[in-house]
């Protein structure tokens, strides 16, 4: 007797097998009791908060693993609470939640220093599927039998303590650059399309709209090329490489 059944998904912890804490930041109570909802179905915990000023002082105290946070709050934007948040050192991923088609929002929440985005009206299960992927790509685990630093010219990335160094110089990178930056790297002189990224990375299909790709390759332009011969090529038409500095 053949019968398929769908194997429900690993359930996430903290390293130390805590729940996972997610913070979910909206002034539309009937959203957020949804997401609650949802949310501690997966078994984690949960804090919410109804506008800016509360979710910067509930960050700080939760300490969470992810947080969903609305652009629009009633007295200071989720653009602003997310600097806020930065500027505290604080590199947790944040998805925002953003209106319908507002592709200014979805650009300025990335450059931010956003992680991810939906839009609104948006599935519970869409939200779920985004935050997991944040949270495992922030917690990156390796093979034990692989060597957890990888290395390209003078650039060396390690994947067990999430450390990145350029000619012994420490790079600070969010969680997306990290995951993007430790694609490249293990594709060394190797061109990758944006859509192999898209896949790889975000591990969804951005309905077209790479540009998310483009902007986290500035970012990592920034950062690795900042005092340093160029290391991320763009091959026009094709996609991105890395290779070490000539």
């Amino acid at each position: 007797m053949n019968e398929t059944t769908a194997q429900a998904p690993i359930r996430l912890t903290r390293a130390d097998g805590s729940p996972i804490r997610v913070l979910v930041v909206d002034d539309e109570a009937s959203l957020t009791d949804l997401l609650q909802m949802a949310l501690r179905y997966e078994g984690w915990e949960i804090k919410t908060a109804a506008d800016g000023s509360s979710a910067i002082t509930t960050a700080r105290d939760f300490r969470p693993d992810a947080i969903v946070l609305d652009i629009m709050l009633p007295d200071i934007d989720g653009l602003q609470v997310l600097q806020r948040l930065r500027a505290d050192g604080n590199d947790v991923p944040v998805l925002f939640l953003t209106a319908k088609d507002a592709l200014d929002d979805r650009i300025a929440g990335l450059t931010a220093g956003g992680d991810d985005y939906v839009t609104k009206p948006f599935s519970l299960e869409e939200v779920v599927a985004r935050l997991r992927g944040l949270i495992r790509r922030s917690t990156l685990t390796v093979d034990a039998n692989e060597s957890p630093v990888l290395v390209v010219g003078d650039l060396e990335l390690d994947e067990d303590s999430h450390e990145v160094r350029r000619a012994g110089r420490l790079i600070e990178l969010t969680a997306t650059e990290f995951e993007l930056l430790r694609y490249l790297m293990r594709n060394p002189r190797r061109v990758v399309s944006k859509s192999q990224i898209l896949d790889r990375v975000w591990d969804y299909d951005f309905g077209g709209k790479s540009s998310v790709v483009e902007i986290y390759i500035s970012y990592l332009r920034k950062k690795i090329d900042a005092e340093g011969s160029p290391m991320l090529h763009t091959v026009r038409g094709a996609g991105y490489m890395i290779k070490p500095a000539e």
